[in-house]
């Protein structure tokens, strides 16, 4: 059985809004001020996957591995200062670029999903060759849910020391339903138009293996049931997110990990949060009351907006790892 505790976060009166704090930091927080450096992962399938790296000069500087969210990179307002976050931490850190979220499209049709812990596992394994072992791994929102399933796949063969997953869509096919309704549809819809950017940019170039028309794709049940499922071997949207979906694996897990959740995330419901009896005595669900979607901003402190996410999360990871 897990352990479900209540977060300390609380944002100012004014930031308590789920959607103030979802798009807030998206629109208006400055990206954190360092040259990253990019490695290009080539795969014995003829893709390829990119890490983008914030390094400290010690050697041993423990080494944390970030999974973005849905068309998620390095750009995006929680890798690019979480990478920095880290290094003033003492960690060494680096976003894992699925693929087709790197620099350039991929090269295969495939592309990523919320359950492709292959690739993960094929990252991993090229880390260990390199000699550069990550030692935690955060993953958040698709990525969280991605990093969790592979957590419950591995059990106890799992080579990592601790993980962090942020915002997670559980149970993916209730979420892809809730964005698809109400305020939530805002959200749904954006995120589906940058699918249909990242779909036409990777196929404009090179034949699609699908006969579908973007016009007719308008809701990301419909992308997933179209396009998600039968480039990945899945039969459907339903397979896909049945397959998929961490809620199911979280009583395997064996390595400690933090899952970091607000009760007000506007891309889910509270019915798919797990309880303590669906997860393992490793798992701790952190529920904070406010926070959005990977908002979780507290307030103003020296004339600027603190971002309590960073600082939890080094919390965690050095208590786990120094």
């Amino acid at each position: 059985m897990g352990k479900i505790i209540n977060s300390s976060f609380q944002p100012s009166w004014w930031l308590r809004s789920p959607h103030f704090q979802t798009i807030w930091p998206s629109l208006f927080r400055k990206q954190a001020d360092f040259t990253p450096e990019w490695e290009r992962v080539e795969l014995d399938d003829g893709d390829f996957m990119d890490l983008a790296w914030h390094r400290r000069q010690e050697a041993d500087a423990p080494i944390v591995l970030i999974i973005h969210g849905l068309e998620g990179s390095l750009e995006s307002h929680y890798a690019n200062t979480m990478l920095a976050a880290l290094h003033k931490a003492g960690f060494s850190s680096a976003v894992l670029h699925l693929r087709g979220r790197g620099r350039e499209p991929n090269r295969l049709p495939q592309s990523y999903h919320s359950g492709a812990t292959d690739d993960l596992r094929l990252i991993l394994n090229h880390l260990e060759q390199q000699q550069q072992i990550p030692k935690a791994v955060i993953g958040v929102s698709l990525g969280g849910n991605l990093l969790l399933k592979y957590l419950g796949e591995e059990g106890g063969n799992c080579p990592l020391t601790t993980a962090i997953a942020v915002s997670v869509p559980f149970q993916l096919r209730a979420c892809s339903q809730r964005l698809g309704k109400g305020f939530a549809k805002i959200y749904g819809q954006y995120l589906l138009r940058k699918l249909h950017e990242s779909y036409h940019k990777k196929f404009s170039k090179v034949t699609s293996p699908l006969t579908i028309d973007l016009k007719n794709i308008k809701t990301l049940w419909q992308f997933d049931d179209a396009i998600t499922a039968p480039l990945h071997g899945f039969k459907d949207a339903k397979d896909y997110y049945q397959q998929c979906s961490s809620a199911q694996f979280l009583p395997k897990i064996t390595t400690p990990t933090l899952i970091i959740h607000s009760q007000d995330d506007p891309f889910m419901t509270p019915e798919i949060v797990p309880t303590e009896k669906h997860m393992s005595e490793q798992v701790t669900l952190e529920l904070t009351q406010h926070g959005g979607h990977v908002g979780f901003i507290e307030g103003y402190s020296d004339g600027a907006l603190k971002y309590w996410l960073e600082q939890r999360v080094v919390s965690h990871l050095q208590e786990q790892l120094t």
